[in-house]
């Protein structure tokens, strides 16, 4: 009998221990890991270099209030400020706190420059943002909602479509009291879907012309895990607000958010805080993967496996039309759209030691360590051939 809530359906299988891209079954088999975590494990399982962070860290202080100056905190911070858009940081455990958070300083802000009334946030529907209660409602998806109630308010939404205009009616969606856009720049749970460069510029150029601001939700699509640190980054935009984490901690729970100093005016002491968040061991594993990530030919290496990965399963997908209908994805953030239901695919990717995981829309979804090398790649080629070939 387990006495863990049944609210997640647990495939009947654990791991003892990883290393890589390699997970090791309490039954001694091994599987080829391209989920690591949902995006978390961003430099595969027990990098040395994270092990022997965690390990040095502990020996000193692994937790101290945020009533007292942490240097570590200064540190990683410092990092993502001189490396991004931002000019403050504000650090959580989660990416569900991170959005959260970016809520509320967009909120915040408004309140401060004396307009109350401005607090509404439109999203685009069947999003994803977090499961906790605000992130459900942004996320503007039933499924996620029922029986929640009541509702949370102050969310709208848009549609994201595949075909032009994407957006379409955007503007009549901004009303007198909305206070900023919020969007994944990739969005994950909902399918593997890109919004294009040109549309995040149109995006902009929309908060500028009404004076709102703009989220860009980057907690699976973040640090490095599109070929660039940020996903937003080749369309050039500047946003106001960004919710990170998964990949920063590299396994390790961090959440933050990202701002610029307009917006950071809001968040004066008392307006927020988070007992865990920006706790010294973290940080100190933060900093390590941020060193790591940062690093000459790291990023350039990401995009290398991407064009790799992806025109690999292309060359699959014309071999096998009728199973495959589309590849979708940026850097190693890779959704494989299929006809048919992806649980059959999925699992039998499992049966020949692939994991993997569903997203909407009938996309499979894989996510290799940043660091991942091309003969896993080609493992992991080899394997969904197979079962294409299985199932054609």
């Amino acid at each position: 009998m387990s006495y863990l809530a049944k609210n997640y359906n647990r495939k009947k299988i654990s791991f003892k221990y990883g290393r890589g891209s390699y997970l090791y079954s309490v039954d001694n088999k091994k599987y080829l890991d391209f989920v690591q975590g949902i995006a978390v494990n961003s430099l595969g399982h027990a990098h040395p270099a994270l092990v022997k962070t965690i390990k040095d860290q502990s020996k000193k202080l692994w937790h101290v209030s945020n009533a007292f100056q942490i240097p570590e905190g200064e540190k990683l911070a410092k990092n993502l400020c001189k490396k991004t858009f931002a000019d403050y940081v504000m650090f959580q455990n989660s990416g569900a706190e991170a959005t959260e958070a970016a809520i509320k300083v967009a909120r915040r802000y408004f309140f401060t420059i004396g307009k109350p009334n401005k607090n509404r946030i439109l999203c685009i529907k069947n999003s994803f943002h977090g499961r906790t209660l605000a992130a459900i409602y942004a996320s503007g998806s039933k499924k996620m909602t029922e029986g929640f109630g009541p509702k949370v308010p102050g969310f709208d939404h848009i549609e994201f479509k595949d075909s032009k205009p994407r957006f379409p009616n955007i503007k009549g969606k901004i009303k007198k009291n909305t206070a900023a856009i919020m969007v994944e720049t990739i969005l994950g749970e909902g399918g593997i879907k890109v919004i294009p460069d040109k549309c995040l510029r149109y995006l902009r150029k929309i908060c500028n012309e009404k004076k709102i601001l703009l989220i860009l939700d980057e907690v699976q699509c973040g640090i490095g895990r599109s070929g660039d640190f940020f996903a937003f980054e080749q369309s050039k935009v500047k946003p106001d607000i960004v919710p990170i984490a998964k990949g920063i901690g590299g396994g390790f729970p961090i959440g933050a958010v990202l701002m610029n100093k307009k917006v950071a005016v809001g968040m004066t002491a008392g307006t927020h805080g988070s007992t865990f968040g920006g706790n010294p061991l973290a940080m100190a594993v933060g900093n390590t993967v941020m060193n790591i990530v940062s690093s000459k030919n790291f990023l350039n290496n990401v995009k290398k496996s991407s064009r790799y990965f992806l025109s690999s399963l292309n060359k699959i997908k014309a071999n096998y039309p009728k199973i495959i209908k589309e590849i979708r994805g940026r850097g190693l953030l890779i959704g494989i759209k299929l006809h048919n239901d992806q649980v059959t695919f999925i699992k039998k990717l499992m049966d020949n030691n692939l994991l993997t995981i569903r997203a909407a829309e009938n996309v499979v979804r894989i996510l290799p360590p940043l660091n991942v090398k091309k003969s896993e790649i080609d493992h992991a080629l080899k394997i969904i051939n197979k079962v294409c070939s299985e199932l054609s």
